[in-house]
């Protein structure tokens, strides 16, 4: 993908579709991997999320050996760990070795939800102490047991100490945007699903921010859904799964990713398609040239640095080819 265009990127949540399971969806998103490498993608991210039938990634940072393992030049990581779940000299020990055994290719991108609810929070933390609250504390400590040892530090991240694994700040809100202006940290925010703070979030950490040792100039990444297909047609049947996904998931009733289901949006009642409308707001749903054109009109309206692309689509064959037209597209 050889273009001066800004560089895309994958979010993988590894979905699990109807008909499917997690050994399949994982090897799904190997394979995806490889493919957006050969492709020209900068980065491959995989998300946490826990007590969902339709994401395999909740071990993330296993799934990311697992990718890395099977890669060779495309950036891997986070995106991202939900420090509050953990303990952060776990996540320097895990991403340390992550990095020590894929130098130079390994990102952590850091969020401060739960990636649940909040009855699977209390069960992920029941040994810990953290929560939202603390979550620019919890960065800070990470960020300390990755720098170099001091002589009488008692603790000590092995492996981690002393590796530069570049760490992102995650965010749906101003909260987010705040914080990474503040540490001086690339910024990535989630209009893949949560597009209504956007545009005041990238004002908020472009106006505020603080260069760092680690960054300079404020550097935004955003997410977006790309679902292509040879067809507008064929490509707004595959959008219908994560339309089903969203409606599933805001009543209550998450489950593996639904098959697609043509005219689906269209027989919702209004309540529930203004609902995926705003949270899918973010989406270039066509054909080759449909994408592209939706795709630079976000980039111009948004003045981002990077894209993060995410395609939830029921079949594995039609999701590689999703990436497959939107590469092609974006480098023509």
């Amino acid at each position: 993908m050889t273009s001066p265009r800004i560089p895309l990127s994958v979010l993988d949540l590894s979905p699990v579709p109807e008909g499917s399971d997690v050994s399949a969806s994982l090897a799904n998103t190997l394979t995806l991997a490889q493919r957006a490498e050969t492709l020209g993608f900068k980065r491959f991210w995989l998300a946490e999320h826990h007590s969902m039938p339709g994401i395999a990634s909740a071990a993330t940072s296993v799934v990311i050996a697992h990718v890395a393992a099977g890669t060779s030049t495309i950036r891997v990581g986070a995106g991202g760990v939900m420090l509050p779940n953990h303990a952060p000299l776990q996540i320097a020990e895990q991403f340390g070795t992550l990095n020590a055994l894929h130098p130079g290719r390994i990102d952590l991108g850091l969020g401060r939800a739960p990636g649940s609810d909040q009855a699977t929070a209390r069960a992920l933390r029941r040994t810990l102490s953290g929560d939202v609250d603390s979550f620019p504390n919890d960065v800070m400590e990470l960020m300390h047991w990755f720098a170099p040892a001091q002589p009488d530090q008692r603790v000590i991240a092995v492996p981690g100490e002393g590796q530069d694994v570049p760490i992102w700040i995650l965010g749906s809100s101003l909260y987010g945007a705040q914080l990474a202006a503040h540490l001086g940290l690339p910024y990535a925010f989630a209009s893949h699903f949560a597009p209504g703070e956007m545009h005041r979030a990238l004002d908020v950490y472009r106006r505020t921010f603080r260069p760092s040792e680690r960054l300079t100039a404020p550097h935004v990444m955003l997410g977006f859904n790309v679902f292509a297909a040879d067809t507008d047609a064929e490509a707004r049947d595959l959008f219908t799964s994560i339309q089903q996904a969203f409606v599933n998931l805001r009543t209550g009733n998450p489950g593996k990713l639904p098959r697609p289901l043509p005219g689906y949006a269209e027989a919702l009642d209004p309540a529930a398609r203004a609902m995926i409308d705003q949270a899918l707001a973010c989406s270039a749903v066509g054909s080759a040239e449909t994408v592209r054109s939706r795709l630079e009109a976000f980039v111009t309206d948004t003045g981002a640095d990077e894209v993060m692309v995410t395609s939830q689509i029921w079949d594995p064959a039609a999701r590689l080819r999703s990436f497959e037209i939107l590469a092609e597209a974006w480098a023509a």
